[in-house]
């Protein structure tokens, strides 16, 4: 830790010897026979997706600033760009996926892998035994790869994996909120506000970039996410702004500059706007906020 802000660990996608399908399949008792350092309980930031099912156990995890709580039942997905960390999973079992961005099919106008999107949330009962049951069917075909090259099948691993996603899904984020055309300018936009953000913090940068203009870019982004075109992009930012001020530990002048704007005072009337707190005062309450968090809670009764 430097100046009270943890420093993060950018994870690859380096998948084992044998497994490079896009795809593999874990367990939280392997990821801890692997982690004997627990580097796992500092902030990590994949360019990878997770997908973890908690079979058993009780635990918690940290994902861009949520702290969540992990039972029987829980699903996580951290997304890749992401800044998480498993805050207490040494009596937590379950499946844990690794895969690619791109590997997973298009599943449709869901919203489920968004950046708004909640990093955790629970299964209902019925629903648990089904989802290990295609978590385990992913984990079998995985294997067999691995062990048995000829017969490995990417598609059918992306099929596999796309199955299980669908089992697991929030009951409103597997329901399209959109489709057609308007599904696939919120994608095109997305794409390119991921791409962009950066250096572009008016939707019109976007229109020229995509050819669609303000209306339909609004009308689209907020069918899908929920707001507007312009409040979609002032979010990324926002986020952005606060993982770099969460977890680094650069001047507020050199954030706003990594974030496309001209001068710190325009990035802290940004920052401000959006959070009612000034980049140094968010930064400290994080900072205080992240202490907290790290003291022990005292012995469980």
């Amino acid at each position: 830790m430097e100046n009270g802000h943890r420093t993060v660990r950018q994870l690859h996608y380096l998948p084992a010897l044998g497994a490079a399908y896009g795809v593999e399949v874990l367990s939280f008792a392997g990821l801890r026979e692997m982690d004997g350092a627990g580097a796992r309980t500092r902030p990590q930031r994949p360019d990878f997706h997770v997908l973890a099912l908690v079979a058993s156990g009780r635990g918690g995890h940290v994902a861009d600033f949520e702290t969540y709580q992990l039972r029987a039942g829980s699903v996580v997905w951290i997304r890749p760009g992401m800044v998480h960390r498993w805050s207490d999973v040494n009596g937590v079992d379950g499946p844990l996926i690794l895969f690619r961005p791109g590997f997973l099919p298009d599943l449709g106008p869901t919203p489920a892998w968004d950046l708004s999107a909640p990093a955790t949330w629970h299964l209902d009962q019925p629903l648990r035994p089904l989802a290990l049951l295609a978590a385990d069917h992913l984990r079998s075909e995985h294997d067999l790869a691995v062990r048995v090259p000829r017969l490995a099948s990417p598609a059918l691993l992306s099929h596999l994996l796309a199955a299980l996603v669908l089992r697991i899904l929030p009951a409103e984020a597997a329901t399209p909120t959109a489709g057609g055309r308007c599904h696939d300018v919120f994608l095109r936009y997305r794409a390119a506000v991921e791409e962009h953000f950066t250096e572009w913090h008016q939707v019109a940068d976007y229109t020229r970039l995509t050819g669609y203009d303000r209306r339909t870019l609004t009308r689209a982004t907020r069918a899908a996410a929920g707001v507007g075109a312009k409040e979609f992009l002032d979010q990324r930012t926002l986020l952005e702004a606060k993982r770099l001020l969460a977890h680094t530990d650069l001047p507020v002048g050199r954030c706003a500059q990594r974030l496309g704007f001209r001068d710190a005072a325009n990035f802290t009337t940004f920052f401000q706007r959006g959070t009612g707190q000034s980049p140094s005062t968010w930064r400290a309450a994080d900072a205080r906020a992240l202490v907290s968090r790290d003291l022990p809670s005292g012995p469980s009764s």
